[in-house]
């Protein structure tokens, strides 16, 4: 399983370089995109990796099953 840094700086480094690109073509609407585009995927991929860190727990250490730990994600996930 690949380390949460690394995801995040993999996914840092995508859009750095269409930033890049973007900056030196003097896109700044393509720049601002890609900034709002940046931080939802960001926000997204932790919420994954959370997701993924909760399940990766094993069973007998978390004391729940796979519908244990679904249950715990909707309660994670449930609007207040």
């Amino acid at each position: 399983m690949r380390a949460r840094e690394r995801i995040l700086a993999n996914l840092e480094s995508l859009y750095r370089e269409s930033y890049d690109r973007a900056k030196r073509s003097g896109d700044e609407g393509r720049m601002i995109d890609l900034d709002s585009a940046y931080t939802r995927d960001q926000l997204m991929l932790e919420i994954l990796l959370d997701i993924r860190d909760l399940f990766s727990v094993a069973p007998a250490a978390s004391g729940g099953s796979a519908l244990e730990k679904l249950e715990a994600v909707r309660r994670l996930t449930k609007l207040r």
